[in-house]
């Protein structure tokens, strides 16, 4: 099996891409509908390259269910949801997931 990059990938809607951009990350899918969530998602989930996808919390919430449980189950590349009631715990493991280790032990 091939190892995945280490590339970054953020969907959300415009506003949010926005800090992204400012930040210097390139690889920014917007979004303005479930629909085209979806898609976007089911291509990434193809990209070899991407390690990381920070999506939108509300983008996430509005997925269908089956697509939640595929990116909540995956390891590669790992989803981290950003907004929302997300807290400390969750990211925590969600790198412990992608890593294999928990840095906080």
């Amino acid at each position: 099996m091939k190892e995945r990059g280490f590339r970054l990938a953020v969907v959300g809607d415009q506003e949010f891409g926005l800090g992204f951009r400012l930040a210097g990350i390139r690889d920014i899918h917007e979004v303005s509908d479930p629909a085209e969530a979806e898609n976007t998602i089911e291509k990434i989930l193809g990209d070899r390259n991407i390690g990381i996808v920070v999506i939108q919390q509300n983008i996430f919430d509005n997925l269908s269910v089956s697509l939640k449980r595929e990116i909540e189950e995956r390891t590669e590349p790992t989803f981290v949801k950003v907004g929302g009631e997300m807290g400390v715990e969750e990211l925590k493991e969600k790198i412990r997931r992608a890593i294999g280790v928990d840095l906080w032990k």
